[in-house]
């Protein structure tokens, strides 16, 4: 990178504010999927809209990669660094600006921590839905950028659902106002297109968030089935009596063991599979709730059935749930965490074949996931040291988002495409609509500097040319 432009950069934000020193570059050469890693040229921390503008535009000018990162937690490569690019990093960006507690709306920057909107907003009795198992450390920006959901999702909905306008700072240097706060408005729905973007059409800058009340009532049951099948039946089984769950996870015998050895949360150890439900509202409702869903339990073939009786017995449950993945460190030196979606109807039959896979590859698996909205996060227990189980590993999960994919799911539900899936996108895309993905992406980065070779693999018909070309331009046979 020229002198000139480190030059540039220290008079945005200060020499403070630019990290150049190759020991610090380490700390951002991956994200949360440490397989893949890349030292950048530099790392530079803006705090304002105006400075990110500014730097925006000079790398425009320039023709540098930029990739903005939050708190690093993501699991799909999303912000691994572009050789000879910058990162343009959030964490400066920590302000709550602004609770309003009438309207039920938050102004937040991106480098807030998720879970401290709710801590924040409490004193009003609000809070934020959208729940990752990371929101003790995942930035809100990082949750735009990915669309995360979490346990609460299937009652409450993903971030898209909680989220009512934008500030972006385009490509080119440009500031944008994308949403409002009212009901509905005119022209293209740019917010919703935004969300979930992972970075490669603009930088989002603030956030205005939708918060909720306090429910009155909140309990869990806590199920155990001999079965994962019974278990996945029982999931269909409360949806199709019309009761919608807070939340609805499901855990398999490797995480159930490895959460509970963490958390001590009171889960069966014996059992093959565990449903936590949540039901919240009004205490009637509530009530009424937990006496269907207790009988569909049974009828389903629950083994064990417990509810919390208090908050804190509540709050315990969950945080065996949610501490599932850092848990299950302690069953392998290494995992590799996929993320994939299918119809509530195929969790049993999705289940069976990658139980199938992990005999066949050799290779254990401890299933966490959401499986309310049939968002599948199995955990490939491996180890990196083995020569070949990494390559390995990959493979298989590979084979489990072709699974999803051939089930009427797809291949992230909300760790995004990122680097680490940009292969199952072919399984899932064709060439034609790949190609109209590569369009809405150039007519806001024409130049490719946000993120590039994210997200979006060439088309293979376009492969295809440009190999009989380079050939044909080398004086070789293209047909062999």
């Amino acid at each position: 990178m020229e002198a000139e432009v480190f030059d540039a950069l220290e008079r945005i934000v200060g020499s403070e504010h630019i990290i150049v020193d190759k020991e610090t570059l380490h700390s951002y050469e991956c994200d949360g999927l440490s397989v893949y890693c890349s030292l950048p040229t530099c790392v530079v921390l803006p705090a304002s809209t105006e400075e990110v503008m500014a730097i925006m535009a000079l790398c425009h000018q320039h023709a540098i990669a930029v990739v903005a990162r939050g708190a690093g937690t993501g699991l799909s490569a999303g912000a691994l660094p572009i050789e000879g690019g910058i990162v343009l990093s959030l964490a400066r960006f920590n302000r709550i600006l602004n609770i309003h507690k009438e309207s039920g709306l938050a102004v937040v920057q991106p480098g807030v921590r998720n879970l401290a909107i709710s801590e924040s907003a409490s004193d009003c009795g609000l809070y934020y839905a959208p729940d990752p198992s990371s929101q003790i450390a995942c930035s809100i920006g990082g949750n735009v950028a990915e669309n995360a959901g979490g346990v609460h999702c299937l009652k409450y909905g993903l971030t898209v659902h909680n989220i009512v306008s934008l500030v972006v700072v385009t490509a080119q240097g440009e500031r944008l106002s994308v949403g409002d706060k009212s009901a509905d408005i005119a022209g293209f729905d740019f917010l919703a297109l935004l969300t979930g973007s992972e970075g490669m059409l603009a930088i989002v800058t603030e956030i205005t968030v939708k918060l909720l009340p306090v429910p009155e009532l909140a309990r869990v049951i806590v199920a155990g089935f001999d079965t994962v099948e019974n278990a996945a039946n029982a999931v269909n089984d409360i949806i199709s009596q019309g009761i919608i769950p807070a939340g609805l996870e499901m855990m398999d015998s490797y995480a159930i063991q490895a959460a509970e050895d963490f958390a001590h949360a009171g889960y069966p150890k014996e059992a093959q599979a565990l449903l936590l439900c949540e039901l919240d509202g009004n205490a009637d409702d509530v009530n009424h709730q937990l006496t269907i869903t207790q009988s569909i339990l049974d009828k389903a073939g629950a083994t064990s059935l417990r509810v919390s009786s208090n908050d804190a017995e509540r709050a315990l449950m969950w945080k065996g749930r949610k501490s599932a993945f850092p848990a299950v460190g302690r069953l392998s030196p290494d995992y590799y965490c996929m993320d994939g979606t299918i119809p509530r109807r195929q969790l049993a039959p999705v289940l069976a074949e990658t139980h199938r896979l992990s005999e066949y590859f050799g290779l254990r698996v401890a299933n966490v996931f959401h499986a309310g909205d049939g968002n599948l996060h199995p955990l490939i227990l491996f180890d990196a040291n083995v020569p070949g189980e990494l390559e390995k590993t990959e493979a298989f999960g590979a084979e489990i988002l072709r699974v999803c994919v051939e089930a009427g799911g797809c291949i992230t539900g909300e760790h995004g495409v990122g680097l680490e899936k940009i292969e199952q996108m072919y399984h899932q895309f064709t060439d034609a609509e790949l190609t109209q993905f590569h369009r809405v992406k150039a007519a806001f980065d024409p130049d490719s500097l946000l993120n590039p070779g994210k997200g979006i693999p060439t088309p293979k018909h376009c492969q295809e040319h440009t190999v009989m070309e380079n050939q044909q331009l080398a004086g070789g046979n293209p047909n062999g």
